[in-house]
């Protein structure tokens, strides 16, 4: 997460967003608590380790859609703790989760896909992803019918 303040706003003096995932463990243990990793002037990167991504087989179809989007992305789901910051909740590369987050008014900031992840994701598609056959749904003859079903 970045934290950049804003100028010339009356209304807020800072924004946060998120500017990336990173891949991997450390020490082949999960970390808590967040980090500075980068200061330049006011401007600061927070690092939250010990996230898992799961993939999902019910959810192929929308790892499919995300990765041969324009931009694949990471989606992370943000919650604002007692001070007002945002810390991530979640992380997922399901647009369709992040859609329903968005919808229950919950903040969620795509990142662009890792590299790593990429190609994790794009081999469980290729294992699991079976699209299924669209089929045109018949339309009822109201005139047949009478004005009945």
């Amino acid at each position: 997460m970045q934290l950049t303040p804003v100028t010339g706003n009356p209304w807020i003096d800072c924004r946060w967003e998120a500017v990336g995932v990173m891949v991997g463990r450390r020490g082949g243990q999960q970390e808590a608590g967040a980090k500075l990793i980068h200061r330049t002037g006011d401007t600061r990167q927070v690092l939250y380790p010990g996230f898992e991504i799961s993939l999902h087989t019910d959810e192929c179809e929308s790892y499919y859609h995300n990765l041969v989007s324009a931009r694949p992305c990471c989606y992370v789901v943000v919650r604002s703790d007692e001070q007002g910051v945002p810390v991530p909740a979640l992380v997922s590369l399901s647009f369709d989760e992040a859609h329903a987050y968005l919808e229950a008014d919950e903040d969620v900031f795509p990142v662009d896909l890792a590299p790593e992840l990429y190609r994790w994701t794009e081999r469980f598609v290729i294992d699991h992803y079976v699209p299924r056959k669209r089929t045109r749904r018949r339309r009822d003859d109201w005139k047949r019918a009478g004005g009945r079903r």
